[in-house]
């Protein structure tokens, strides 16, 4: 690869499950069998594609969206991965022009296309159409002309001459192969549930999936013509690095990682380690204690209502988790580490879970859809994390609710878009909410926040002596 002309493609579909994630799996699998290095990206907040992602690239898969972070530091994402990769793929989300708004293309996949200069493939759903493919693909090739769509593939196609007819109308009507296609075949349909697909490490059959989309990739795209696209790019020049706060004072960090707590942006953990944690992972699903020397703890989000009787059982930790709040380390919960420091999870069927009950309310699961959306706002108070009235853009997706509503002077944020809200929890040194944060917007939330873990290590040493700790702080 070319260091300033990394080879890129978008993935980009018609509408939401029109099939690009089989795709881009597919597509990895397939220009792995050949021996290549391919890094693979999601464009929007997900966090559950890049998983899959990253199982079958076996590299981290990284979130290009463009409403959370600002240009520079989205093409800093992508120069940094891809500058190791013979191809990078990134997958879109939604529609090609689909974003934060119906009447602009921002934070939309058709955005990142453009800002990265990239070429677009186009996955269309050719069930049931011939030539009426054509009118669809057309239509997107001249809704902005800036978006330079380079390739068709036609996904659950019904047989060859199925596939021969949409070819023939699409290759007529717009100019643009088809590159590749995929059958109308029900084993390719990887399960869902109430946030996206349930996580690679669920799937049974996952190994199988990925290992017939790489074959049928492999049998029916023309691989060469795709790498020769993505070779087309034009040069692109990477935004310097950033500079946040950085320290050689090194602080030990406990993050949760593990089934129930999956959910975090590579860049987060990163940004954190460029100034200057040391990053240790714990499972609350299994581990008794904390690590040693923890000056701050982070849960990210995930699925911790899956789990809820084994996190209810592991009451070593729930203790150790409650003694370190005591002895006032820091905390940051976003989502489900927000539900998992609640009084725990109440059910359908009448039975509850305690959890780590840090914060006054219970947690509930409810029957309507997951809330989906971006905000903004401010830090509605000084905390951890900054001074009161700090900006925000955060993105919230979640089927959970607290029994209860909050003190309005406990909420972390003050949202004002899409409606004005106060949200989340802050507590001394804890912070939690179902807002997740990416950091590259705004590294000063993460430096803010370690400047507090590191404070507080100075102050009293680390959480191995707690009691001592505790005894101090009365």
């Amino acid at each position: 690869m070319v260091a300033d002309r990394p080879p890129r493609l978008v993935v980009a579909g018609t509408h939401s499950g029109v099939g690009k994630t089989s795709v881009v799996l597919g597509l990895i699998a397939a220009l792995r069998r050949q021996g290549l290095v391919v890094s693979p990206f999601k464009v929007g907040p997900d966090f559950v594609d890049p998983a899959f992602h990253a199982h079958v690239a076996a590299c981290s898969s990284r979130n290009l969206d463009g409403w959370l972070l600002p240009q520079a530091e989205l093409r800093r994402t992508f120069a940094h991965a891809a500058k190791r990769a013979d191809l990078n793929l990134i997958e879109g989300m939604m529609g090609l022009y689909d974003g934060y708004a119906a009447t602009t293309d921002e934070g939309s996949t058709a955005a990142v296309a453009k800002l990265l200069e990239s070429p677009v493939l186009l996955v269309i759903d050719a069930n049931a159409v011939a030539r009426s493919a054509a009118a669809v693909v057309l239509g997107f090739q001249q809704l902005d002309l800036a978006v330079r769509i380079v390739g068709v593939v036609a996904n659950r196609v019904g047989s060859a001459g199925h596939l021969e007819l949409v070819r023939a109308a699409i290759e007529q009507v717009t100019g643009l192969p088809v590159v590749g296609s995929l059958p109308r075949e029900e084993s390719l349909t990887l399960p869902e549930r109430h946030l996206g697909l349930v996580l690679p490490g669920e799937v049974a059959a996952l190994e199988a999936t990925v290992h017939r989309l790489g074959t049928l990739v492999t049998e029916r795209f023309d691989l060469a013509a795709i790498k020769a696209l993505a070779i087309s790019a034009p040069p692109f020049s990477a935004p310097v690095p950033r500079s946040p706060r950085r320290s050689e004072e090194r602080v030990r960090i406990a993050v949760a990682q593990d089934a129930a707590f999956a959910f975090y942006y590579p860049e987060n953990l990163e940004i954190l380690e460029e100034l200057g944690a040391e990053i240790v992972p714990f499972s609350p699903l299994r581990d008794a204690a904390l690590p040693p020397e923890t000056v701050g703890i982070y849960l990210g989000g995930g699925y911790p209502e899956l789990h809820a009787a084994t996190l209810a059982a592991n009451r070593p930790l729930l203790t150790a988790l409650r003694e370190a709040d005591a002895a006032g380390v820091p905390f940051y919960a976003e989502c489900g580490g927000l539900m998992y420091l609640t009084r725990g999870l109440r059910v359908p069927n009448g039975e509850q879970h305690p959890w780590v009950g840090l914060i006054p309310a219970w947690t509930t699961m409810t029957q309507a859809s997951p809330r989906i959306a971006y905000v903004a706002g401010t830090l509605a108070v000084s905390s951890s994390l900054g001074t009161a009235g700090t900006s925000l853009r955060g993105h919230v997706f979640h089927r959970s609710a607290l029994d209860r509503p909050l003190p309005t002077e406990t909420a972390a944020f003050q949202l004002t878009d899409p409606e004005a809200c106060a949200e989340g929890y802050v507590r001394g040194n804890l912070v939690a909410s179902y807002v997740h944060l990416h950091f590259g917007a705004v590294p000063d939330l993460a430096a803010n926040w370690l400047e507090c873990c590191r404070a507080r290590g100075r102050r009293v040493g680390s959480t191995d002596a707690l009691v001592s700790l505790r005894d101090e702080d009365r």
